[in-house]
């Protein structure tokens, strides 16, 4: 009901978690907790849901992982594979800030893209929670004017970082053409914050 303050909350998790000292990431893992305990379902409910599922935190620290490297690569530059190795072992903390054990990790950039694979073939939407989550890609939480102004660019960024596995859960139509001005659209993007020196560009973290 409060996306916007979901997605501040969520960037903040980012920052502690990849840059944060162990007193910040303590503090805020029992903030975290203390949203997380409210969120579990009933006898009642459709779906059987615990925020506090280890397994289901993985997967969701797996997805920032994945969109950490692919939005990189996508905006900058295509990383080796020593880089991306390098970058996978440092990303534990998207998950072990919370519930998710080390050992949980894949152990190697092999290991996850197993992981990331099986979770992609594996992974199911349906109409409810596409509904759901169009609501968010179409802004439609904002008010008329700012829907008019930008829910059609949102959806076609957000159209343009996701694996295909999930634009054809999601039903969103993608084309070459598509492909083509999305790759124009990140590559002008990166070009653009170059520009700017280190703090501005960190400024949100």
């Amino acid at each position: 009901h409060r996306p916007l303050k979901r997605t501040r909350t969520t960037f903040t998790y980012l920052a502690v978690a990849m840059m944060g000292t162990s007193e910040e990431k303590l503090a805020y893992r029992k903030a975290v907790n203390g949203a997380h305990k409210q969120v579990y379902s009933t006898d009642s409910s459709p779906v059987k849901y615990n925020a506090f599922d280890p397994e289901l935190q993985m997967w969701v620290a797996a997805c920032l992982y994945w969109g950490f490297v692919d939005t990189y690569q996508k905006v900058n530059r295509t990383l080796s594979r020593a880089e991306q190795e390098e970058f996978y072992q440092l990303s534990h903390p998207l998950g072990t800030t919370l519930q998710v054990r080390q050992d949980m990790w894949p152990r190697d950039l092999d290991g996850f893209e197993a992981y990331w694979q099986n979770g992609l073939k594996n992974l199911s939407i349906d109409d409810r929670v596409r509904e759901f989550l169009m609501i968010i890609a179409d802004l439609k939480f904002l008010n008329p004017v700012s829907q008019l102004l930008f829910s059609r660019f949102n959806r076609f960024v957000t159209t343009g970082f996701l694996p295909q596995e999930l634009r054809d859960q999601m039903q969103l139509e993608w084309n070459d053409d598509k492909q083509r001005k999305f790759e124009r659209f990140v590559r002008m993007a990166g070009r653009i914050s170059r520009l700017f020196p280190r703090p501005i560009r960190q400024a949100a973290y």
